[in-house]
């Protein structure tokens, strides 16, 4: 007799994170839900049929790990799990990399306290170095053109540059609670003014209102597509919230709609926007493809708690809970089964 076949989705996921489990028939347990294990550890079963199981990854297992039901000889299939990089931060959007492949990441604070080491650089090892830079608050960090990182402060209503020797030089100010940021393709840095507008500050530091949004209770995140189209996401207080689009020429439109909290955003090299979503405990990374962006978005990774991605130049990816950066060294085409 054949043994059960079985498919994983998520294929991707941190710990903490929930897969589905679907095939079988699985053998049964005497005291229960069958036993599982994945990357030797015992895992959680949330529910449990014949032909699907919902678990919970457990702490431990990292990169490809086989998933094991007792009872069935060989692994049922494998996920590949985030490997920690960083704890002790305290993020409220996505990390960014810079021109040399370092990782920034944020230790923002409550609102008004002055921490002593406000940035970390993280490299791919997860050696960390401290950016003492004077910002109140950092929020928000995008790469600019000029190779230097820009970072929002939302309790100083600015943005600062940081330049080489890592000092905090004022970029723009009077915008309002500054969080996402993001360059144009003219030099343009645009910033989400939480309480519901998007600003454009040119070349030459002036300032305009770009776009107008529904204000957030967190954040805006801001990416910029292949197009040239702005794409934003912005937590309220309903049950769904949509990604929205910006156009060059500044017509808003819903790019997606139904996500229950949707953060951080990036691009792939490949065009492909990850979407980070994030309710109620759970949270998972999805992907709309530019090739099929008509199709729903895919869910391709599942966490506990999300509030960024950032794509790493190098290869893989980084995810970012509140207080923990996740790194995961996967191609980032294909990955759909269906």
């Amino acid at each position: 007799m054949a043994e059960p076949t079985a498919a994983i989705s998520p294929r991707w996921a941190a710990p903490g994170g929930r897969l589905t489990v679907d095939g079988g028939p699985f053998p049964a347990a005497k005291d229960g839900p069958p036993h599982v294990s994945i990357g030797g550890q015992p895992v959680h079963v949330l529910t449990a049929s014949a032909h699907r199981l919902r678990v919970t990854v457990p702490q431990g297992p990292s990169g490809d790990a086989d998933v094991r039901i007792d009872g069935i000889d060989r692994a049922v299939g494998t996920v590949r799990v985030a490997v920690p990089l960083a704890t002790g931060i305290h993020q409220v959007d996505s990390p960014a990399f810079d021109g040399l492949g370092r990782l920034y990441a944020t230790q923002s604070g409550a609102r008004g306290v002055n921490v002593p080491v406000p940035l970390y650089r993280i490299d791919r090892q997860g050696a960390r170095e401290p950016v003492a830079a004077a910002i109140h608050n950092p929020t928000s960090i995008t790469l600019g053109p000029d190779g230097a990182m820009y970072i929002s402060s939302r309790f100083e209503h600015a943005v600062y540059r940081l330049t080489p020797d890592d000092r905090a030089e004022m970029y723009a100010s009077e915008l309002g609670v500054p969080t996402g940021l993001a360059f144009g393709p003219d030099g343009s840095l645009f910033v989400g003014d939480r309480s519901g507008s998007i600003l454009r500050v040119s070349p030459r530091r002036e300032v305009e209102t770009f776009a107008t949004l529904p204000a957030s209770v967190a954040a805006f995140h801001l990416a910029f597509g292949p197009r040239g189209d702005l794409f934003v996401s912005a937590p309220t207080l309903a049950s769904h919230d949509p990604v929205y689009r910006i156009t060059p020429d500044r017509a808003v439109d819903v790019f997606r709609d139904g996500f229950g909290r949707p953060q951080g955003l990036a691009f792939d090299e490949h065009g492909d926007l990850y979407i980070v979503d994030a309710l109620a405990g759970a949270a998972g990374l999805f992907r709309v493809r530019a090739d099929d962006p008509a199709e729903p978005p895919e869910l391709v990774l599942s966490a506990p708690a999300l509030v960024g991605v950032a794509i790493d130049p190098q290869g893989g990816l980084v995810l970012a809970s509140n207080d923990v950066i996740w790194r995961l060294d996967v191609p980032l085409r294909p990955l759909a089964h269906r």
